[in-house]
């Protein structure tokens, strides 16, 4: 078996993207567009008010960036007529449960006479999110997606992007495996989604009854998410909200065909549309961000852990050959035999790398290229320390920053409140590093490796395939060098993209 021609298949197709403003998700429509401009319809779920609002965030967030440089370039004058005829912005919210929130019943009712492929991009990957927006994304919005999709008459399958951290703090070799409904990580038994809902309005509500303001609102609901995340075994709320909207996919799925992605640490453009485009800060580049600055003088992390980190393009080109090689499985296949696919697309088998290079590639590369501070000057970098323990960086963050701070309140109270800002602001930052260490701690210690044999069996069909179309879906993460792709593309782009 050969895996079948992904630019024929994209040709005939009609595709609706969630979370369509997304940094994967733009990647995903710029190369759709670039190599199979003949897509025969991209519908864009953003979240906007009404169809001009979505109109706006398309051009704004999506087509006039960077990423679309080369395909500016390739279509010239002729990029708006393709963008009028083949791709569609739809407003809405996958947290609305009715229709996506799309209140256009006739645009509805298109998308579902239409769409053969849904491609649910829409989440909160934020780590820290308040809980009852990560629950109403993450979780509940996967639902929404499921339920609108079994609306499409013609919809094959439900590609749903995931992550690979959804394994919470296991160590070892992680399979590409399902979770079951209520599988707690750690055994915990009563895990349920309908009650993590009526513990989300509940605490809301005990809240506003109290007259907590936003800001406390926003506090107690992340601490909220972080405490129910760890009474199931997942280290934070964005992992354990996705590991729950991936439990009712498979639960309420029936007969729809499901693929999960689950991608590992995601970092900037290997290659296309061209190397080194990122945006936002991924997990890894807070760190390089802090230290080029001159502002982390420490890393935390053990420096003999892989650290499994893949190339956004990478992933968009490894959906691309699952949505075409599973579409064409599914048809040869009987109804009601699909199962949930699970592909866990990252380095730590294939190519692993480990955390200590990530400290030689920043000290070279700002040894090399310094950044620039408001001052003129360039930065200097030192090697910095390494805390290979989190109880190790706790001692150091006693001595050097929490025992000073105290000493600073006990001058701030004789010095009636005179130094209160000093203070506010001293403590404000010490304990959000701290709580940044605690929230990154499972990433930069983790002991385990993601298991990738779905993902070798599409490597397989795509050589034995159209060997043209592997230069253009390249996915093989053997293919890169991690030296150059850090030194030479991934932090000037972080520099130039993030920095900024």
């Amino acid at each position: 078996m050969e895996l079948p021609s992904i630019l024929q298949f994209l040709e005939s197709r009609t595709i609706l993207v969630t979370g369509a403003t997304g940094f994967l998700a733009k990647i995903f429509v710029e190369k759709i567009l670039r190599a199979q401009p003949n897509v025969k319809k991209l519908y864009l779920l953003l979240r906007a008010a009404d169809a001009k609002s979505a109109s706006q965030r398309l051009h704004n967030e999506v087509i006039s960036k960077d990423l679309f440089r080369v395909l500016r370039e390739k279509m010239g004058a002729n990029l708006s007529s393709l963008l009028a005829e083949r791709v569609t912005p739809v407003a809405g919210d996958i947290s609305a449960n009715e229709n996506l929130g799309v209140k256009d019943l006739n645009l509805v009712e298109e998308m579902w006479r239409e769409v053969d492929i849904v491609v649910n991009m829409a989440a909160t990957t934020n780590f820290d999110e308040r809980y009852d927006v990560a629950l109403h994304l993450n979780t509940l919005g996967a639902k929404h997606v499921l339920d609108f999709s079994k609306k499409c008459a013609k919809t094959k399958m439900l590609l749903h992007v995931s992550t690979a951290y959804v394994s919470g703090e296991r160590g070892g070799l992680i399979l590409e495996k399902p979770y079951r409904m209520g599988e707690a990580l750690n055994g915990a038994p009563g895990l349920d989604i309908d009650i993590e809902k009526k513990v989300v309005e509940t605490r809301l509500s005990e809240l506003q009854q109290v007259g907590a303001t936003e800001g406390e609102i926003t506090t107690a609901m992340k601490d909220l998410g972080i405490q129910r995340a760890r009474k199931y075994g997942w280290p934070n709320t964005y992992v354990f909200t996705k590991a729950m909207g991936e439990m009712l996919l498979g639960d309420l799925k029936g007969n729809l065909p499901l693929v999960v992605i689950r991608p590992t640490i995601i970092t900037s453009t290997f290659k296309e549309p061209f190397p080194g485009w990122i945006e936002g800060v991924r997990t890894v580049d807070s760190l390089y961000i802090g230290y080029g600055k001159g502002k982390l003088a420490c890393f935390l992390g053990d420096p003999g852990s892989i650290i499994d980190v893949i190339p956004a393009d990478l992933v968009v080109n490894a959906m691309m050959a699952a949505m075409a090689a599973d579409y064409y499985a599914i048809n040869q296949a009987a109804a009601g035999d699909e199962e949930t696919i699970i592909y866990h697309v990252g380095s730590s088998v294939a190519n692993p790398i480990r955390f200590t290079k990530l400290q030689d590639y920043a000290f070279h590369y700002f040894t090399k290229h310094p950044w620039i501070g408001k001052d003129g000057k360039p930065v200097k970098v030192g090697k910095g320390t390494v805390f290979s323990s989190m109880d190790s960086f706790r001692r150091y963050m006693a001595f050097r920053y929490v025992l000073p701070l105290k000493g600073l309140q006990l001058v701030n109270t004789a010095f009636c409140q005179y130094f209160q800002k000093m203070y506010m602001d001293l403590r404000r930052k010490i304990n959000f590093v701290i709580r940044m260490a605690e929230i990154y701690q499972p990433y930069l210690f983790f002991k385990g490796i993601y298991d990738d044999i779905n993902m070798e069996k599409l490597q397989i069909l795509a050589r034995n395939g159209d060997n043209a179309e592997i230069d253009v879906f390249y996915f093989d993460p053997k293919i890169i060098n991690w030296d150059d792709y850090f030194m030479n593309t991934h932090i000037p782009g972080m520099v130039k993209y993030v920095f900024k």
